[in-house]
Order: structure tokens, then sequence, then C-alpha cells
């Protein structure tokens, strides 16, 4: 499949490269990163990245803005998404051919091409691999899509502590380092939060509930996020808080949005994207999504999280 990815892009002039919305590092590294392997490999290829910018991730990258008639004869490549309803920008169909690039398992096998590989630690990772396996096929690494996709694997393993991190995790991650650009400046930008945010924080540390079985929950309704002037996808940055927490083995925050409650799921054991999935969502076993459209629902999504716990 990486072969026929790498031959499908060199039959193409015009490139446009996808990701899921509401966005994360992995979302970014993999998307940006594939554009900057592109655009160091083939200087005389136009490359595009698209989507809804968000401001918590502009020190990675910023997108571009693209006429419909641009994808006429394009090749359209659509990263870190599993389904088709969280791509972002609904544009990505219109292309010549389509390519899905992914590492959640792989239940809408969209595309004409797919290469999903859910042992990966993040669709960053297997942007890499493909670096790595098309070197003789003529793909350049550059310093900026090396800062991209290091960017993306250290997000999608919370810093390597994920159990989805293994070997080839840290090989790649220690090949990528070697590149000229600021571990640093990665680490401020994706760590470092505003003082509410913080303050939002020390909140949720503080008010979040857990029962006997160590299933936990923390409600963010939008009148608390006003009081804290954070936005809900700032909010959602704090779901990792909880995993520190001894004897916690799965957790769920309930972030209030304009149209409906998000519902973040994370776990330490557990397999949780089964009770995303009833809910419309989806995602990793430890790490999963989805969406709740009244607070009547809370009790039922915590009930289904405490069956897979017991």
């Amino acid at each position: 499949m990486k072969d026929q990815i790498i031959e499908t892009i060199k039959q193409y002039d015009t490139i446009i490269i996808h990701r899921h919305v509401r966005p994360d590092p992995d979302a970014y590294g993999s998307q940006g990163g594939l554009a900057e392997i592109l655009k160091a490999s083939f200087p005389d290829k136009t490359i595009y990245t698209v989507g809804q910018e968000e401001r918590s991730l502009q020190y990675l990258r910023r997108l571009d803005e693209i006429s419909d008639d641009t994808y006429n004869g394009s090749l359209v490549i659509v990263t870190d998404t599993a389904n088709q309803e969280r791509i972002c920008d609904q544009r990505y169909l219109s292309g010549d051919k389509l390519i899905k690039i992914d590492h959640h398992p792989n239940e809408d096998p969209y595309g004409d091409l797919v290469w999903v590989d859910t042992t990966s630690s993040s669709t960053s990772e297997m942007i890499y691999e493909l670096y790595l396996y098309g070197q003789d096929k003529g793909l350049q690494m550059s310093d900026q899509a090396a800062r991209l996709l290091y960017a993306g694997i250290v997000g999608d393993t919370g810093r390597f502590l994920y159990p989805s991190t293994n070997d080839r995790t840290f090989q790649y991650a220690g090949e990528l380092i070697k590149y000229n650009f600021s571990r640093t400046e990665v680490y401020d930008g994706m760590y470092e939060l505003p003082m509410n945010v913080v303050k939002l924080n020390g909140y949720v540390l503080q008010n979040f509930e857990m029962n006997e079985n160590g299933v936990a929950s923390m409600i963010l309704p939008k009148e608390l996020l006003a009081t804290y002037d954070v936005r809900a996808a700032d909010a959602s940055l704090l779901v990792s808080a909880l995993g520190s927490v001894q004897g916690i083995k799965a957790w769920a925050f309930f972030i209030e949005e304009s149209d409906q409650i998000r519902v973040r799921l994370r776990s330490k054991g557990p397999v949780i994207n089964g009770v995303a999935k009833k809910y419309k969502g989806g995602g990793h076993p430890l790490a999963a999504g989805a969406s709740i459209y009244s607070w009547d629902e809370v009790p039922h999504v915590m009930k289904d999280i405490e069956e897979v716990c017991k």
C-alpha cells in the first residue's frame, strides 16, 4: 500500500491534504508533515493543507484557503481521520482520487486507497514510515517536516507515556530529533496553558467525582466555561489531567458546546471506544470521544463505562 500511495502521489500535480475536525497535534503533524515531505521531494507540485484552523495549534502550522476549482483533477489525502463525518472541509470528495492514511480502527474504509495501521502510536508515525519506505523513490525529509511529525508523535503518545508507545515509536522519534528544530519550542507550544485554563484545571482537580470502582466524571457546562473565559476546545486539553489519580480506571469529561455536549473518554485499561461508538462516536480503545445532546444522557454514558470497567 505504501508503494501504491507513493506512485499515486507522483501522478498528480496538485495534492490537497485534509484531517479531522477539532484537530489535535497528530492531526496537524501528520497533515503538515506529509505536506512538507512532498514539498521537499517534489518542488514542482502544488501542495495544500486545508481545514478550519485551531487557534491553540497555530504554533505548528497555518493552513491554506483554496477555491473549489482547485480540487479539479487533484489528489486528496485525508490523514488521522477514522470516519468521513469527521473530515474537516467536506470538499474532500471533489478531487480526482482519494487516499486515507490513519491509525484508528478502520470502521469506515473510505477512499480509493486505504492505509490503516492500528499498531502505530500516531498517524505522524505512519507518515515517517512512509518517508522511510520511499527514500529510494524520491521522498525527502525536511527540518519542518521532522518538527511536525515529532510534535504529532509526542502529542498522541502523551510524551511517550501512553500504551500505544512502542520501540518503533522511540526509534522514529530518536531519528526525527536529529533534524534542525527546537524541541523546547514544540513542548512550550503543546503544554503551556493560559492562566484561565490553568485555573479551570484547578477546578477540575478539586471537583471531579470518582466512585469506588475507579470510574470518574467531570461535568463542564458552558456557564462554568464562561466563568473562566475558556473555550470548549481549550477545556478538552484538560482531559488527561485525571490520568495521574491513584485507582482511576476510566473517566469521562462532559463539555458543553453551543449545540451539543462533547464527551471525552479516557481509560487506563478497560476498552472504552465501544461506549463512544454507542453514542455515534469512536476512537482508540483507551481514548475516544462522542456527543450527546442532553444532560439526561450523562447517567447512561456513565453506566455504560461502569459496565465496561466491571
